[in-house]
């Protein structure tokens, strides 16, 4: 870890060898702490209401429906608890929750397919970064959004410098006023700029909100 105090860490998986393996993999990291283990959304829940953790780890897939309990779990503690590292973990490659996980900021997220986890380094970097405020998002998950990092590089460097520092203020989650706020420019300005980044990433056709998340994935790539 980055620094010497334990990282308070919440484990969510419905699959008990799956949890088993996750939390071994974090107890041999020197500076976390498995406060707890759950194998469904409810527990989560209440694990990070009763043990007030630094970060959480939750599957996708979990009791009843097996479907997206652990997006949705990931997305209401993030709105009550914003401070809270969050790393979901996924079997497969699915960019539609990435983009549902991101919609509202980037900052202490992070979204691994499982295949990573056998690392203990690998998670360790994971679990620090989203501790501490930063993202974390699989390489194979960037790859499908912006389809290469060869070709992020080539859109970002697309951008003029104002669309440039636009772009890596809205990577730490802030809206349009806050971005107007911090680089003292008005709403008009940043709402032209970034319709014009937009364009230039080639990021057309979807929500705004999820425009706005490939573009911030897309800078990550960079």
């Amino acid at each position: 870890m980055g620094d010497e105090r334990q990282l308070r860490v919440v484990v969510a998986d419905d699959v008990l060898l799956m949890r088993q393996g996750v939390v071994r993999v974090l107890e041999a990291i020197p500076g976390v702490d498995v406060v707890a283990e759950c194998d469904d959304a409810e527990q989560l829940l209440a694990a990070v209401a009763k043990h007030e953790p630094d970060v959480a780890l939750t599957d996708i897939a979990m009791p009843p429906t097996h479907t997206d309990e652990g997006i949705r779990a990931a997305i209401q503690l993030r709105s009550e608890r914003p401070d809270l590292g969050i790393v979901v973990l996924s079997q497969y490659a699915e960019p539609d929750y990435v983009l549902d996980l991101f919609d509202n900021g980037s900052d202490h997220l992070g979204y691994l397919l499982k295949e990573r986890i056998g690392d203990p380094e690998e998670l360790a970097r994971a679990v620090d970064a989203v501790a501490a405020g930063d993202s974390v998002v699989d390489p194979k998950i960037v790859e499908i959004l912006v389809s290469a990092r060869s070709s992020a590089d080539r859109a970002v460097d697309r951008l003029t410098p104002r669309e440039t520092e636009v772009l890596s203020v809205m990577a730490e989650g802030l809206n349009n006023a806050a971005i107007a706020q911090r680089l003292v420019l008005s709403d008009k300005a940043v709402a032209k700029h970034i319709n014009a980044i937009f364009s230039k990433l080639d990021l057309g056709g979807d929500e705004a909100s999820h425009r706005r998340v490939k573009a911030v994935l897309t800078w990550l790539a960079h």
